[in-house]
């Protein structure tokens, strides 16, 4: 028993990574929920754009603020990693130097924490896309 667990493992590890496997999560870190897509899940696709970039633009309303690579403090690189989940809303907003202000108030901390939640959704819909791609989910 334990050797037929053990080739089908072997064989299991053999199988080609399948194009869509690649592209939804890519596609799907750069633009929020196209990875759902362009597999053809258009309501869950459609949900999460507008549930990512409703958080994002939020966050970016409330005057919060974007984090920057950089090797500070540990919570102000948990807070680039969340911010970068986000892909082309982050892009973005770094390009327009958008949520470059020193958080003044209360409302702005909050704005910052919704950006950060934006992205770290969008990362659980990264991988929610590849699970699909690679047939683990349906």
């Amino acid at each position: 028993m334990a050797n037929s667990t053990t080739e089908k493992a072997k064989v299991a590890q053999a199988e080609p990574v399948s194009l869509m496997a690649v592209l939804a999560p890519a596609v799907g870190w750069f633009i929020p929920g196209a990875g759902h897509m362009i597999q053809k899940r258009w309501i869950r696709g459609a949900l999460l754009f507008i549930s990512i970039v409703t958080l994002f633009l939020l966050g970016l309303g409330m005057q919060g603020r974007i984090y920057h690579a950089n090797g500070g403090d540990i919570l102000d690189m948990l807070g680039f990693v969340g911010d970068v989940g986000a892909g082309a809303l982050y892009i973005l907003t770094l390009a327009m130097d958008w949520g470059q202000n020193a958080i003044a108030f209360a409302v702005a901390d909050y704005g910052t924490k919704f950006m950060i939640v934006a992205g770290l959704l969008n990362f659980i819909a990264v991988a929610d896309a590849y699970h699909i791609a690679i047939g683990k989910k349906q």
